[in-house]
Formats: structure tokens, C-alpha cells, sequence
């Protein structure tokens, strides 16, 4: 069974092609908030501390995440996956091999799209003003690309042994071809 990781800054297009891949090989599209909208509407114990963070405002823990994935992958472990905004730091990645470890599994793909800042950031811009999302101001967007740059380029030098860099410049489709020609 395939277990993909795709990254990406903000904009790069991860969800759309996560989307993509799970469709043309059956995965299970796993996202962060999929899981923590699962397990807050399952009413799990995990859950409700996570939904506790939450509605203060403030991020959930590394340990409630990964509390999460743990279950969610123990639970899909004989599934297809793909991860899809997790990891985003370097303990959630160390969390997360941990967890494979001990299901005796592994990830066999780590993609990383990426696209040149300014273009990240103009494609960010027309999709906020063609969604109507008025809180997507350049200003919010670009504080975004800092954040990810900050917490989650990282990862690319922990996975530097695995990743795959995928040129995310172009049309979905030509990006979706670069990808399958790695996997």
C-alpha cells in the first residue's frame, strides 16, 4: 500500500494534487483538519482536548496531533495514504516516523512542490479575490509564506534522504505528470 507525504508552501497546490493522487491510485486523502474535524465529531477524548485548544485560540500540541495521527494511521494502516499538511515541524516528523515504526510501515513518497515566491503569492492573491475571502489580504498571505519558511522548510532537510522536488510551476495537469513520473 502506498503511504505519500506531499508538502509545499501555502499556494503551491498540495490539495489539489493530494486530491488528484488519491483518486488515480484509491489513497485515503488525510488532511490535519480532516483528522482533528473526525476525532472532535466522534467526540473522542483526544478530540475534545484538541477542541479545547481550539476554541481558546490557540494551536493544538504537537502530542494531541500526533495522539491523532497515531489513531487515524493505526486505524488505515492496511490503506493507502496520502499526508497532506502534516508534518509541519520537525517533532511532528519525528512523532510521525515513530508512529510508523511501530505499525511496521514506512512513507514511500515525500513530494515537495515548490514555486517561486512571487508566484506563490500572486496565485494566493487571485484566489482569494475569486473565493471572496476577504481575510486573505497580501499582508495575511505573505506573513503565511513567512511562517511556513520558519517552521516547515525544515522538513525538507529532514526528509533530504527521501524527497522529491516537483516543480509546481505550470497548469495542474503538467504539474500532476512531473509527479507521476516519480511514483
Amino acid at each position: 500500500m502506498k503511504k505519500l507525504l506531499i508538502m509545499g508552501p501555502p499556494g503551491a497546490g498540495k490539495g489539489t494534487q493530494a486530491k488528484i493522487l488519491a483518486e488515480k491510485y484509491s489513497l485515503i486523502h488525510l488532511s490535519t483538519g480532516d483528522i482533528l474535524r473526525g476525532e472532535i465529531s466522534k467526540k473522542t477524548d483526544t478530540g475534545q482536548e484538541a477542541q479545547s485548544y481550539m476554541d481558546a485560540g490557540n494551536l493544538v500540541p504537537d502530542n494531541v496531533l500526533l495522539s491523532m495521527m497515531e489513531s487515524t494511521l493505526t486505524e488505515l494502516q492496511n490503506s493507502g495514504i496520502i499526508l497532506d499538511g502534516f508534518p509541519r515541524t520537525i517533532p511532528q516528523a519525528k512523532g510521525l516516523n515513530d508512529i510508523f515504526e511501530k505499525l511496521n510501515s514506512k512513507i514511500n513518497h515525500v513530494l515537495n512542490i515548490h514555486v517561486e515566491e512571487s508566484k506563490l503569492i500572486k496565485r494566493l492573491i487571485e484566489r482569494a479575490q475569486n473565493s471572496g475571502r476577504k481575510d486573505d489580504t497580501e499582508e495575511v498571505i505573505i506573513k503565511r509564506q513567512k511562517v511556513y519558511t520558519e517552521l516547515t522548510a525544515p522538513l525538507i532537510n529532514f526528509y533530504k534522504n527521501e524527497i522529491i522536488q516537483i516543480d509546481g510551476d505550470g497548469t495542474i495537469d503538467q504539474v500532476t505528470q512531473r509527479i507521476l513520473e516519480y511514483i
